[in-house]
């Protein structure tokens, strides 16, 4: 399926799946926290996570990209068994501060890592097959949730911190060690328009994503769904992605970045707004998977393009700019959902509403991009 992908990437894909298998506890985080905690823990979550993914940029011009990943999964996973032991509210901010500082260190180095050691074509199947590989994991990963949460939040957390020591021993022993720290030009950096314009589509696209996917299970209990049908859509919707993944490839294989963004957010606009209408339990279903098809389609694509797009040098920077989005998105989407159910008529329905508006602005952000392809 994926034999063009270079051995090298394949290695770092097991990694990330390794440890994708247990990152599931944080999901859980506001119920350790409790009520009265959530708010303030998510927020210095957020916060912590969006400079840890531009730390990880900053480490990439000292280090090699195989040393970040290691650093950043041994961290995560010490930071997690101190967030395990936690027990005052105190030391549930700052441990959940030092766990959201390591959480995404390893992320630009990843990203940089699958640029060098694949170019062309085989880029975006390396980018594809990492993305459908950690849609996979997920899936495993909440049955092992399911199994632990009887036995408490904290034995979720002690499973994560498992995984990423695992995968960081992995990732020490496997990972090619070649290829030094990135050589940057001399002088302050900035950000280029055409790195704003793309990063801009890049966050409107994420607060899409986050919208339907955080509010699906609690829309489809809010027209009246037994408890059961969220955990196993969710699971259909893992097993879904990778077979229309593989489908999509030989039709889109030679189609630009630019254009394939574009047309498939436009696409996730459409079944938002069909699961912002639809009446009932089974067209929600079906408006769900019909989502997550289309998804599929643009797995990988993000990444290729700003792998395409940036010099080589400040190429770790444009990966850690970039990924700045999903750190904005995070608590943006709650903000705007609030503010959108009251005159939307529900949470879920406002959620979707968000979502299709999200998916709606990116080809608009695009279409005075430059670049990918």
């Amino acid at each position: 399926m994926y034999g063009e992908v270079p051995q090298a990437a394949k290695a770092l894909v097991g990694v990330r799946v390794l440890n994708q298998v247990g990152a599931f506890a944080l999901a859980f985080l506001a119920v350790l926290a409790g009520p009265g905690a959530a708010p303030v823990v998510l927020a210095v979550f957020g916060v912590a996570a969006l400079v840890s993914r531009w730390g990880g940029g900053v480490l990439l011009d000292r280090l090699a990209p195989r040393s970040v990943i290691v650093l950043g999964l041994a961290a995560t996973g010490a930071a997690l068994v101190g967030l395990a032991c936690a027990r005052t509210s105190a030391e549930l901010v700052v441990a959940t501060a030092l766990v959201g500082l390591a959480f995404e260190i390893y992320e630009p180095a990843t990203q940089e890592m699958l640029a060098r050691v694949s170019a062309g074509g085989r880029r975006e199947e390396a980018y594809r097959l990492l993305g459908t590989s950690l849609v996979a994991a997920g899936a495993i990963g909440g049955l092992i949730a399911a199994v632990l949460l009887p036995l408490g939040v904290r034995w979720l957390l002690a499973a994560d911190a498992v995984t990423c020591v695992a995968a960081a021993v992995v990732a020490a022993f496997f990972l090619e060690k070649g290829g030094g720290r990135t050589v940057r030009a001399r002088g302050r950096w900035r950000p280029t328009p055409l790195l704003l314009r793309l990063t801009l589509a890049g966050t409107a696209f994420a607060c899409g994503y986050l919208a339907v996917m955080m509010f699906v299970p609690f829309l489809l209990l809010e027209r009246g769904a037994p408890g059961w049908l969220p955990g196993v859509l969710l699971t259909a919707a893992a097993l879904l992605a990778p077979l229309t993944a593989q489908l999509g490839r030989g039709a889109l294989g030679r189609a630009s970045h630019v254009v394939v963004l574009a047309a498939g957010t436009a696409l996730l606009g459409a079944f938002a707004f069909l699961l912002a209408l639809a009446g009932g339990v089974v067209v929600t279903v079906v408006g769900y998977l019909g989502w997550v098809a289309a998804d599929s389609l643009l797995l990988g694509r993000w990444q290729a393009l700003i792998a395409d797009a940036a010099p080589e040098a400040d190429r770790p920077r444009w990966f850690a700019f970039h990924g700045s989005s999903w750190g904005i998105a995070q608590p943006a989407v709650p903000v705007l959902v609030g503010g959108a159910a009251g005159v939307a008529g529900g949470t879920g329905t406002a959620a979707m509403l968000v979502g299709a508006v999200a998916f709606m602005l990116v080809p608009l952000a695009m279409a005075t991009g430059e670049g990918g392809g």
